[in-house]
């Protein structure tokens, strides 16, 4: 059997070869493969990349890539693997994401060219939880769930980019936490600015949109989206409406805001539900 390369079956019988090596201590799967040869290569190229400097992440994007024999051959080993081997030869920690550290933060790749920038604070976590794209959202498995990263930011699963936080620098690759501006924390509240001053509108979706307010701060306007919701439901209106929850408010402070707090006449007005 060739270096780095061991037989193995399938439990219906069929034989495929698994490839691993071993890089300062570090026994390192490289992943299974239907061939000997296959399997031999992508040893090969591993050892290529954890030996000589000159392997990038770019070099992946190469049509062909050649060993330290000058032999060359296109990538056997994904690229995730590829990052990671790379990432531990340079940075001396062996990651199962394929995270390239940076100072004081990291890339979290998909391609070579394609890649979003984190704290290192959250270097655990990712290293832990692979990213998932899917309808332009960025999730991670966590306890059998799907959870969006926004999330981590205090950002509501369905925030919009622009309407309910900001990239401060454009980028919108960049999550790192300097990088997140919020705009809108509460359920129906949309921060927008209003004959130059800044407002606070809240709505609520019943068959629709409806304004339940403006007000001058945010913690009346997601009180008013309470306040609303609550008056739906007395009318017999079953939707499940979110709850916004203000922590910086005591019991009785909520409860005078909730008594002051006018919503809009058509909400009170609206028929109950038969």
């Amino acid at each position: 059997m060739k270096k780095g390369v061991y037989a193995a079956v399938k439990k219906d019988g069929t034989p495929y070869y698994r490839s691993s090596i071993t890089f300062k201590n570090k026994h390192i799967s490289l992943g299974s493969y239907p061939t000997e040869d296959a399997a031999a290569r992508a040893y090969s190229q591993a050892d290529d990349i954890l030996h000589d400097p000159g392997f990038s992440l770019d070099s992946y994007l190469t049509a062909s890539t050649k060993n330290r024999n000058g032999e060359p051959g296109a990538p056997v080993l994904p690229f995730p693997k590829w990052v990671t081997l790379i990432n531990f030869r340079d940075n001396g920690i062996y990651i199962k994401t394929p995270i390239y550290m940076r100072k004081n933060y990291f890339h979290y790749y998909f391609s070579p060219d394609d890649y979003y920038t984190f704290d290192i604070d959250d270097l655990f976590y990712y290293s832990t939880h692979s990213i998932i794209r899917r309808g332009g959202h960025l999730f991670v498995s966590d306890y059998g769930m799907q959870i969006n990263i926004l999330s981590r930011y205090g950002i509501k699963n369905y925030g919009v980019a622009g309407r309910d936080f900001l990239f401060v620098n454009g980028d919108k690759r960049d999550f790192r936490y300097e990088n997140i501006e919020i705009i809108n924390r509460y359920h129906g509240v949309f921060c927008k600015q209003h004959k130059g001053r800044t407002i606070y509108e809240t709505r609520i979706h019943l068959r629709g949109e409806f304004i339940v307010g403006r007000y001058t701060t945010e913690t009346e306007a997601a009180v008013a989206y309470n306040k609303a919701a609550s008056a739906l439901i007395r009318k017999g209106y079953d939707k499940r409406f979110p709850v916004n929850y203000l922590e910086e408010l005591s019991s009785e402070e909520y409860k005078s805001c909730f008594q002051r707090i006018q919503i809009s006449k058509k909400i009170q007005m609206l028929s109950p539900k038969k």
